[in-house]
């Protein structure tokens, strides 16, 4: 088993003693957090579904996030992947959901948001947490560690 498997392992059991679900909203990891929470034998039991919202458009409609907050801080900020995540929290009523919305790259980036800048959100009971991450490496590279840390923060949490 590697290591990120035993992540999403470890995820799964906590999920499972508390007997809660989880859902995700991406944009910039594009569903990988979702298959490997799934990779995991018995994923249904706690993974609701998730949605891939690389569009603004998309963010708008299916997650509910605040178009004018779109306008103001951009798809990568932290008000929009928290908005993110609580609002695929509630579309699928969720215990808790994990949300991310970065620059992946290679192109794209700017002096403001560089290829590699991730915001990560959890919404779970008494949490609302955010965090700002820069990555480095190539496209793939940016995604898979969005992904670990994303699945780490849950991790953390559920300890």
């Amino acid at each position: 088993m590697s290591k990120t498997e035993q992540l999403e392992s470890r995820v799964g059991r906590r999920l499972i003693e508390r007997q809660w679900t989880v859902a995700t909203a991406e944009s910039c990891s594009g569903g990988l957090i979702a298959h490997r929470l799934t990779n995991v034998p018995g994923a249904s039991s706690y993974y609701l579904g998730g949605i891939v919202a690389y569009s603004n458009s998309v963010k708008t409609a299916m997650l509910g996030v605040d178009p004018e907050d779109l306008a103001r801080y951009g798809a990568v900020s932290e008000p929009v992947a928290r908005q993110m995540a609580e609002g695929v929290r509630q579309r699928l009523a969720a215990d808790c959901a994990l949300a991310v919305t970065g620059v992946a790259g290679p192109s794209g980036g700017t002096p403001e948001k560089p290829v590699g800048l991730v915001f990560i959100a959890l919404a779970a009971p008494g949490v609302d947490r955010v965090t700002r991450n820069l990555f480095e490496g190539s496209r793939e590279d940016i995604k898979t560690q969005t992904a670990d840390h994303a699945l780490s923060m849950l991790l953390e949490y559920l300890a």
